[in-house]
């Protein structure tokens, strides 16, 4: 991002003048209280939102420059991880993971192959006939994580992944997508959670009035929750 600002319409300056550089294969934190602009940052990374003035560059793509057509190729190369999963319910476990595949067309062998792949990685395997709604809360953010990245993506966004979980699962889920990371995915990560923030000691970018205030090479948290 160069010089990076995000206007709504109702005025609201999101971010102001951000500034930043993420390198492939970096594991990256971005925290800061509610408001603050951390989802904007995160949505304009995955072309949910378009800078108001300066440049976002993603894979080699100027992001707000993009034609409505070339999005979807550049959507192949990012996944996303959201709080409330968005799984969709009357698909199985094993239908949601290889949907991300077919909406792109790849060919039905490999994506049997890469599906059942990606379910064991996350351990989830022998539940692939389930749905859903018969997962728990930790089950079903492992199911997301398998979509997410069963495209091979360069770059995983993860916005608030552990959000909903109590902290046994939150950290089964922060060392699934440290195995992700050491796999070959760069993660940019939104939490305002303290205690993974503290304990696996990543590089921190800490967002406050849409600037960022901070950022560290194995930064901690820094705030009061």
């Amino acid at each position: 991002m160069q010089d990076v600002w995000k206007t709504y319409k109702d005025g609201t300056d999101a971010l102001r003048g951000v500034s930043v550089r993420i390198d492939r294969n970096e594991f990256v934190y971005v925290v800061g209280p509610s408001g603050a602009g951390k989802s904007t940052f995160m949505k304009l990374i995955y072309r949910e939102e378009v800078p108001t003035k300066g440049q976002i560059s993603v894979n080699g793509f100027n992001i707000g420059k993009l034609k409505p057509r070339k999005i979807p190729y550049v959507r192949r190369n990012i996944g996303v991880i959201f709080q409330d999963f968005r799984l969709l319910p009357k698909l199985t476990i094993y239908e949601n993971v290889a949907f991300a595949m077919e909406v792109i067309e790849a060919p039905p062998r490999i994506v049997k192959k890469r599906t059942l792949e990606v379910l064991d990685l996350v351990g989830l395997k022998h539940k692939q006939n389930n749905y859903p709604t018969q997962l728990s809360g930790g089950e079903q953010q492992r199911v997301a994580i398998a979509r997410a990245i069963v495209n091979n993506p360069a770059v995983l966004v993860a916005d608030e992944p552990t959000g909903n979980l109590d902290p046994e699962t939150s950290m089964g889920i922060m060392n699934l997508l440290e195995e992700i990371n050491f796999r070959g995915s760069t993660i940019v990560m939104a939490t305002h959670n303290k205690d993974i923030v503290n304990t696996m000691r990543k590089r921190v970018i800490a967002i406050e009035g849409g600037q960022i205030v901070r950022d560290q090479l194995r930064g901690e948290y820094g705030y009061e929750i």
